[in-house]
């Protein structure tokens, strides 16, 4: 734990400004481990809502290699029941209490103002907002902080994923146009550019069909390149992944990390995941080989 104090001083201290805090390096996939604070969740719903639990799998996700906490205070499949702030809140506070006694870095999983309110007063590293932030009444607040913004791009407006069956060659010209337009907005409302990081969405954020996931993790290069912004991609245990091995959930660790690796391979900055020591595993033999690598003459 003493690494993790030292390494993640921007969330456990707030009060030190943003210019003198060690920068993430943005050519490293950073593994962002996922704690479900939740009843419902499609994955492990019920498994950590207790704080005792939630604050054990944080523990558990960091010594395995996490270097950021992702908390979700509430579901957000197509089944899931809708939680008002003061619950996420009451769910979040010892976790976050805990996870800045650690040092280390975190961020909220929460498309509630409220909520989002609450975790910068906390001094909380990134928000992380299923709708890519789609209210302007709000970003004076978003301006006037410098946590991090992971801005989602979904196929729905509001609320819990749907299972909507939208066409896989209709989801990229959705994903570019939103980010345009969302990008734009923010930067507009004085959020620093270099503030925001693009999640394109994956499994039912995009469609029922499971080629909208497969053929946008296949060209997260073109979205770097358009955006010249960090990429943060979330495809642990998603739909898409289940709908094409034909595997159930509790065998979908293989695919998890294939497509994990993937991601990493194209370019994503930061990847979420429930299993952060399988990944840091894979991605530390990838560096491996890639070192011994012959250049030819």
């Amino acid at each position: 734990m003493a690494f993790l104090r030292h390494h993640f001083q921007r969330s456990a201290s707030p009060d030190v400004p943003l210019s003198s805090r060690k920068p993430f390096d943005m050519e490293t996939p950073h593994i962002v481990g996922i704690v479900n604070i939740t009843e419902d969740s499609f994955s492990d719903g019920g498994k950590f809502l207790a704080a005792g639990a939630a604050i054990a799998q944080s523990r558990k996700l960091l010594e395995d290699g996490a270097e950021i906490i992702d908390l979700g205070p509430a579901a957000s499949n197509p089944d899931s029941k809708p939680v008002d702030a003061d619950q996420e809140i009451r769910r979040l506070d010892p976790v976050i209490s805990f996870l800045r006694s650690v040092g280390a870095a975190i961020s909220v999983d929460s498309f509630l103002p409220e909520t989002q309110r609450y975790a910068m007063s906390r001094g909380i590293a990134f928000l992380n907002d299923i709708h890519g932030f789609p209210d302007p009444a709000f970003y004076p607040e978003l301006a006037s902080n410098d946590c991090r913004l992971i801005v989602m791009h979904a196929v729905h407006q509001r609320g819990a994923a749907q299972r909507l069956a939208v066409p896989a060659h209709e989801i990229w010209d959705r994903i570019i146009r939103f980010f345009e337009q969302r990008v734009a907005a923010l930067v507009s409302a004085g959020v620093g550019r270099d503030r925001i990081i693009l999640d394109p969405g994956m499994g039912y954020f995009l469609s029922t069909d499971p080629d909208a996931s497969l053929r946008v993790l296949a060209n997260l290069p073109r979205l770097k390149h358009m955006f010249g912004l960090p990429i943060l991609v979330s495809v642990s245990r998603k739909s898409f992944l289940r709908l094409t091995t034909g595997r159930k959930l509790l065998d979908i660790g293989a695919a998890t990390l294939a497509a994990e690796l993937c991601a990493a391979m194209a370019g994503a900055n930061y990847i979420r995941t429930h299993d952060a020591g399988a990944l840091k595993d894979a991605l530390r033999i990838f560096r491996a080989v890639a070192r011994e690598r012959d250049p030819g003459p």
